[in-house]
């Protein structure tokens, strides 16, 4: 028993020296990144898969796989249409937001840069879906 609290000692000094596990709390439940990145992944659409990213965000460099995830979706809108004069808008926009906060330090940055592009993809998702659907008639 006496060996009782030394043990207790380690356990703490080794829970801090392991690295930190991204989770969040999202959908009413905590999830790990990779569990967050599968939602946005399953979700139908690229407005769905933005809100998930708004309400799971970490605000940290973790965002950038989850606006890369929505990057993803919403490209499948509007990627294989676009001509190359619109494709080289579209890289542009995306190299603005790379840009825009390069020269800041911290990881909150990281996760602005993430939401700016996946906020870009998002736009062109709409515009091609607007474009896309019949007129109705009046």
């Amino acid at each position: 028993m006496r060996f009782a609290p030394s043990v207790a000692v380690l356990a703490v000094i080794f829970s801090f020296s392991a690295g930190p596990a991204l989770a969040s709390i999202c959908l009413g439940k905590s999830m790990t990144l990779e569990e967050t990145i599968g939602a946005i992944n399953a979700t139908p659409g690229c407005e769905r898969a933005m809100k998930l990213f708004q309400d799971c965000a970490y605000s940290t460099s973790g965002d950038i796989h989850l606006g890369a995830a929505v990057e993803k979706k919403c490209e499948g809108d509007f990627l294989s249409r676009l001509k190359a004069p619109q494709k080289q808008a579209y890289q542009r926009e995306m190299g603005v937001c790379d840009r825009k906060y390069r020269n800041e330090s911290g990881t909150m940055y990281r996760s602005f840069t993430a939401f700016c592009r996946a906020e870009v993809a998002q736009r062109y998702s709409q515009r091609a879906l607007k474009a896309a659907r019949p007129l109705k008639p009046r």
